[in-house]
């Protein structure tokens, strides 16, 4: 037994009481939605009603005749007109605009902003803003977006993320197609996750307030209070010390409300106007145009001999960024690291394309690219389990990584304890493991 595990336990097995959760029974806890100033002003987008569309022009004529109109904002009004979210940690180009100006790659796109005196003046002027839009051919399926003749999503002419030159994300470890050849079973599996929709309690927003010193006050739902703000300071060419975030309390995130979505156009709607502005999605906004987990297609091809043991593994798999990348191309990177599951495999050959298609983008969602990989690995067990005749629990036992194996991305295994936790299991829910089976150790 470690030293560590001699320790007293202060959090595991104890009741400790939420800092927040007080708050929370008594409904006292303040969120975005709580806070109000005086004078202050609603922010609506007028959105892409289309799929995929060229921008010929926006008339804004009928909606300035609102009662309550007070200001319209378009790509030109934005210092920088592109969203940063993963330059912070090198990952570019930056591709989507804040406020569309060219062309609208999904439905909903926003387009431009209106800023009025009440919530109802805002919408009212949306949805007289008259768009002349048009129409471009679209792409849904992961595989149609990669052909050559598919319509074209992105800027730069692929409708892929090139990785350090390569087409895809790519991992290679042993020799895949020896393994395979020398395998008593080839077996093929095809499995597919579809986009999945965060639904926050709270919808995603923020409230921003021009200080007298020329700082701005910003209180947001954000999950990640120094990546907005640095973002937002980027796009809106300020210093960050003039950007104030006050955040902590989120109501529903679930890698959501990492998207620097609301809070560039709500600081710049403050700056422009003098006044506080409020920018809160409803409920349809959040369900049809917020991030969603990404959908995935896994083709996954194993070699395995007939006692369950698995020598080789070819994974290909689409992840669907939708229109932008937004934080997809790290997730598709997780998900190379990952799809071979907690499995020693000595021949794996990997290739994940992060590819875009005229969907909503996706985005950050509880171990994005993770979660799909474990998905698709585990049925791909079952299904290897089924087709060799080996007890599924059995098999993964025989295949678990143990400490100082090295993962296909050359990261060796530290502190695995998977055969354990597979024993505990078993033992948990009755299930009689062979002898030799119950003396693994990791």
């Amino acid at each position: 037994m470690s030293a560590l595990s001699q320790q007293p336990f202060h959090v595991i097995g104890r009741g400790v009481e939420r800092r927040d959760g007080m708050g929370h029974v008594t409904g006292t806890t303040e969120y975005v939605d709580d806070v109000r100033y005086p004078g202050m002003l609603h922010l609506k987008v007028v959105r892409n009603p289309l799929v995929h569309a060229r921008i010929r022009g926006i008339d804004f004529s009928a909606a300035e005749q609102v009662p309550g109109f007070v200001s319209a904002l378009t790509a030109k009004d934005v210092p920088k007109n592109v969203y940063t979210i993963l330059c912070l940690i090198g990952v570019e180009p930056d591709e989507e605009q804040v406020l569309a100006e060219e062309r609208v790659r999904y439905r909903g796109e926003p387009i431009a902003a209106i800023v009025a005196e009440s919530e109802e003046a805002a919408n009212e002027a949306v949805k007289r803003v008259k768009l002349d839009l048009e129409e471009l051919p679209a792409v849904f399926d992961v595989e149609e977006a990669l052909k050559p003749d598919a319509p074209r999503v992105t800027h730069w002419d692929t409708n892929h993320f090139w990785y350090e030159g390569h087409h895809c994300r790519r991992v290679r470890y042993g020799d895949v197609a020896a393994a395979r050849a020398g395998a008593d079973h080839v077996i093929e599996g095809v499995y597919q996750t579809s986009p999945t929709e965060h639904a926050p309690t709270e919808t995603t927003g923020c409230i921003a307030k021009p200080e007298a010193d020329g700082r701005i006050t910003v209180h947001t739902n954000t999950q990640a209070l120094y990546f907005s703000l640095d973002n937002t300071a980027i796009i809106l060419q300020l210093e960050p010390s003039r950007l104030h975030f006050i955040g902590g309390t989120v109501g529903g995130g679930f890698g959501g409300k990492v998207d620097v979505i609301t809070e560039p156009l709500t600081c710049l709607a403050a700056l422009k106007t003098g006044r506080p502005v409020r920018y809160v999605f409803t409920r349809e906004e959040e369900m049809r145009v917020s991030s969603t987990r990404s959908g995935n297609r896994i083709k996954i091809v194993d070699g395995v001999m007939n006692d369950g043991k698995i020598v080789s593994r070819e994974v290909t798999s689409w992840h669907d960024a939708g229109a932008y990348s937004r934080h997809s191309p790290y997730g598709a990177t997780k998900h190379a690291a990952n799809v071979c599951g907690p499995y020693t495999i000595p021949n794996v050959s990997i290739d994940v394309h992060c590819v875009y298609t005229n969907r909503q983008p996706s985005s950050a969602f509880r171990g994005f690219g993770v979660t799909e990989a474990s998905f698709a690995t585990e049925m791909q067990m079952d299904r290897i389990a089924r087709t060799v005749g080996v007890d599924p629990w059995e098999l993964r036992l025989k295949n678990a990584y143990r400490d100082g194996d090295q993962r296909p991305h050359r990261k060796t295994v530290e502190d695995a304890t998977l055969i354990e936790t597979i024993q505990a299991a078993a033992e948990l829910v009755g299930h009689e493991l062979a002898p030799e089976y119950k003396e693994l150790r990791s």
